[in-house]
């Protein structure tokens, strides 16, 4: 299991926290704040799903006027990881 911390740009929540098992997939999942419902609901759906297909479903993603969201987020933090 590796586990990964990011601190993301331009949203509500201040860290995201993402493990991947040795599958590559999302084995748990959460942001430090930000809007608890939306980010839980996330982590949840993202829980069990390979990686790249996190990045595909959240990329571009945004929250109302901003260039980017909390699925967004996770989405480059992910692709941060693949690199």
């Amino acid at each position: 299991m590796k586990v990964y911390e990011y601190v993301p740009q331009g949203v509500c929540s201040r860290l995201i926290h993402v493990e991947i098992n040795e599958n590559n997939e999302i084995a748990e999942a959460y942001f430090v704040a930000g809007c608890s419902g939306n980010t839980q609901g996330v982590c949840s759906l993202a829980k069990g799903m390979k990686v790249e297909e996190v990045i595909g479903r959240l990329k571009g993603i945004r929250c109302g006027n901003k260039s980017t969201s909390c699925p967004d987020q996770l989405a480059k933090m992910l692709e941060e990881i693949e690199k």
